[in-house]
């Protein structure tokens, strides 16, 4: 009998247990939840020579920031497969290859032509979709758009009751500006599968996104004490709920989420969640007005040290410029801006130069110097998606831009600023600034 995946494609595995764990392994996967590593590695001790569940645990490696493992992981799934693979297995092994390999353009190009082919093979359908994901770091400005073009492609593969799909394919709503329809498909998302970490997060961005933050708060302390903490997005999804005290302006219940969930020590996440996280809710503690306690900053950067200290990856490179911008290390912000501008100037760096832009911005806000901040990000600003992550970790280079502009007596502009933003969903915060901006 001829064993299947999930969604029904055929494996090339003769052995039950193997492909059983290996079903429920990707589920795991794809849901962020404990258990997948262990049960991927079930999945290839029963049949050492099953190119998927190899290539399925590279991907959980290169997700976890282990790219040597990752490396000899897939190294050995294209091995077994080159021997025994179908060609639906052999696409499927070289485009997680090329993506662990860090060809992240020709992995996008091979997982869309993939995806037109077989669909349903949706630990490749994956890759472009995330806050992290192909589409979200290749650079482009329409990213946002494009990942509700590929799940509306190819809707008709899915059934209603697909909990992966109807998750992802209402994540890109809301990301592209349909809260409304992408609250819907993730709140379904979410009830044909609760223990799901992606759709506890691609729910509570829905609720941001749709001026709901109580209602994500409350969501998250529901089902955060059911996913163990060694959850790679335990932190991240604990982050959304500080940013949601924050915005009601609780800066105690958002210091003590940080302090219990999200702070280097205490946070299993990956490395780029780790960096950006702390990063940004300091940042953005600082800026609303509230005192960051002693060693705070110190221990973001001290834990930022060990990771992307070579410039290229964008998302990763404003974070790190606003870390070193905050404890004061202007060597470290302009060694980076300049490291960027090279790449742009090689045709290395897909985001731009809105990426150096904004270190130099995070470097003048840090200084006070509010005016030039606003100068270096108003010509920018409509480029900022290109950096990647979601917009909710984007709307922290928004605040800059507004804050920036509210402080160097640049009312007009920061008072249109603030009606856009109320017009798209509302902000007890942004209420608050733009009564502030009347008087």
């Amino acid at each position: 009998m001829t064993h299947l995946d999930s969604r029904g494609l055929p494996l090339s595995t003769t052995s039950d247990l193997a492909a059983e764990r290996y079903r429920n392994g990707v589920d795991l996967l794809l849901s962020t939840w404990p258990g997948a590593a262990e049960t991927l590695e079930e999945a290839f001790a029963a049949d050492p020579d099953f190119a998927l569940a190899h290539a399925a645990r590279a991907r959980l490696h290169a997700i976890r920031a282990e790219p040597a493992k990752a490396k000899a992981r897939i190294a050995t799934a294209e091995e077994i497969v080159a021997r025994r693979g179908t060609e639906r297995e052999r696409s499927h092994v070289d485009i997680l290859s090329l993506a662990i390999d860090g060809q992240s353009a020709k992995a996008l190009e091979r997982a869309l032509a993939h995806a037109d082919t077989w669909p349903r093979d949706i630990l490749i359908f994956s890759l472009p979709l995330g806050a992290f994901g192909l589409f979200a770091f290749s650079g482009m400005a329409d990213h946002d758009q494009a990942r509700v073009d590929l799940c509306e492609r190819h809707a008709r593969h899915f059934d209603a009751d697909d909990w992966w799909f109807v998750t992802y394919r209402g994540w890109a709503h809301v990301e592209n500006g349909n809260a409304t329809l992408g609250r819907a498909l993730t709140q379904r998302g979410y009830d044909l599968r609760s223990n799901n970490a992606n759709a506890a997060h691609a729910l509570s961005h829905a609720m941001y996104e749709s001026g709901a933050g109580e209602d994500a708060e409350r969501l998250i302390a529901d089902w955060l004490p059911r996913y163990d903490r060694t959850g790679i997005l335990h932190g991240h999804i604990a982050w959304h709920s500080a940013l949601g005290a924050l915005e009601r302006g609780d800066a105690e219940r958002a210091l003590a989420m940080y302090a219990d969930y999200i702070q280097p020590s205490v946070t299993a996440g990956m490395p780029v969640n780790v960096v950006s996280d702390t990063a940004s809710f300091l940042w953005r503690l600082q800026a609303y007005g509230h005192t960051v306690p002693a060693g705070l900053w110190a221990a973001a950067a001290t834990y930022a040290g060990e990771y992307f200290q070579k410039a290229g990856f964008a998302f990763a490179d404003v974070h790190m410029a606003l870390i070193a911008a905050a404890i004061g290390d202007r060597a470290a912000v302009e060694q980076r801006a300049q490291a960027l501008t090279g790449l742009i100037e090689a045709g290395a760096l897909a985001a731009g130069p809105v990426v150096p832009a904004i270190c130099r911005a995070a470097l003048a806000f840090a200084d006070q110097d509010y005016a030039r901040c606003a100068r270096i990000l108003e010509p920018v600003a409509v480029e900022v998606v290109r950096i990647g992550g979601s917009g909710a970790q984007r709307e922290l280079i928004e605040d800059m831009l507004l804050l920036a502009l509210m402080r160097s007596g640049e009312a007009v502009k920061a008072r249109n600023l603030l009606d856009r933003r109320l017009h798209r969903r509302p902000s007890p915060r942004d209420t608050h600034w733009r009564g502030r901006l009347a008087a």
